[in-house]
Parts: structure tokens; sequence; C-alpha cells
């Protein structure tokens, strides 16, 4: 299996729960890991209480938003090498560019209904 473990950050709790039903859907041996906040997945990270093989990371969120988040990661060499599919309700160009040259792998904008959502994990995990 190609990601073991998935991290997906997002202050949403409905959009946490929706991704993780999906998750289970196309593959129930994933370890999935919800974080409520950019700034704790960024200190979980570090300090080594979580681990991520690919990274789920919502744009807009208090404290520390998804730009920012992944502008740090990329400044630690450990955590440099994740994966990080940005997966926002954006679908602004600029935005779009902007974070795929801080070293997001995709952009995915948050699809309208569950069966999308579960074709786009399909695509990503199998």
């Amino acid at each position: 299996m190609r990601y073991p473990r998935i991290m997906h950050v997002d202050d949403d709790d409905d959009d946490q729960e929706i991704f993780q039903t999906a998750l289970q859907q196309v593959n129930p041996s994933v370890d999935y890991v919800p974080v409520n906040s950019a700034l704790a997945a960024l200190d979980q990270l570090l300090n080594k209480e979580l681990e991520a093989d690919l990274i789920f990371l919502d744009l807009n969120m208090p404290e520390m938003n998804g730009q920012q988040f992944l502008t740090e990661i990329r400044k630690h060499e450990q955590l440099r090498g994740i994966p990080v599919i940005v997966f926002s309700t954006s679908s602004h160009i600029p935005t779009i560019e902007l974070v795929k040259e801080l070293g997001a792998r995709d952009f995915i904008t948050k699809p309208a209904n569950f069966k999308e959502m579960i074709q786009i994990l399909k695509s990503i995990l199998l």
C-alpha cells in the first residue's frame, strides 16, 4: 500500500467525517489521522507524536492556514518528503498555482457529493 497512514488537516468536523467515511469505503486498512488545526499537525509531526505518509490539507483554517503549513513543513528535512494534497473549497487559479509552488503535490477542490469524493480518493490511493 502506497499510503498506509493518511493525515487529514481540516478544522471542519463534518468534512473530516465525510472524508473518513469515503476513505474507509475505498481502503478500510488505511490508518486515518484527523487533525483539526494546521498548527497542531505541524507540532505533532515535528515532535514525532504523529506520522503521515500523505497529508490532505485544507487551506482556510484559523491560527495557521494551509499555505503557512506548507511553507513550514518544507523548512524541516524530516517533513519535506511527505506528499501534501491541498483539499479545499477554493478553485481560485492563483491560489492553486501558489500552493503548488509552495510544494503541494496536487490541489483538489472538495467535491459536491460523496460519490465524487470516493472517485477522487480511488484515483489517488488505488
